[in-house]
């Protein structure tokens, strides 16, 4: 009598595979996911510089930095340049337009955040997601900064 070879795979291996497949799934998202928020941390890098050369500029015809509101933002727009520059919007007083759209942190819920020192001085900050980023520095604020891991640019 013949035996008939049966073809296919049993129900054990097609469950090592399927939890193989899990495992390698998991694996993926998890650095998928650290991906994006070094993405974003590298998106708040450049747009603190970009604020920066705006407000630069903004130094240069004025001979002073923007005041600032007390909660982060820029004190320094509308005809008179004593209106507040909202994140995401234009940044011009009068005519001069020292930005297009004033950058807003990629993640809703958090802001970059300015405060004005001396007339000469002043701090840009954003929260970082990464905590091992070499450019970043202890955030005292966890309320602003979950992370408690910022970003900072002086000029």
């Amino acid at each position: 009598m013949l035996k008939h070879a049966q073809k296919g795979f049993t129900l054990i291996e097609l469950l090592v595979v399927v939890s193989i497949i899990g495992i390698l799934a998991t694996l993926v998202s998890a650095n998928l996911n650290s991906a994006r928020s070094r993405a974003r941390d590298s998106q708040r890098k450049s747009d603190l510089r970009n604020i920066q050369t705006a407000l630069r500029l903004y130094f240069n015809d004025k001979g002073y930095y923007p005041s600032n509101d007390g909660s982060g933002q820029i004190l320094g727009c509308g005809a008179a340049g004593s209106s507040l520059c909202n994140w995401g919007e234009e940044w011009s007083v009068s005519t001069t337009v020292y930005m297009p759209k004033l950058p807003k942190d990629p993640l809703t819920g958090q802001s970059y955040k300015y405060e004005i020192g001396a007339s000469d001085n002043f701090t840009l900050s954003g929260c970082l997601e990464n905590k091992s980023d070499a450019n970043g520095i202890t955030a005292p604020d966890t309320t602003w900064c979950p992370s408690a891991w910022q970003f900072q640019i002086k000029p």
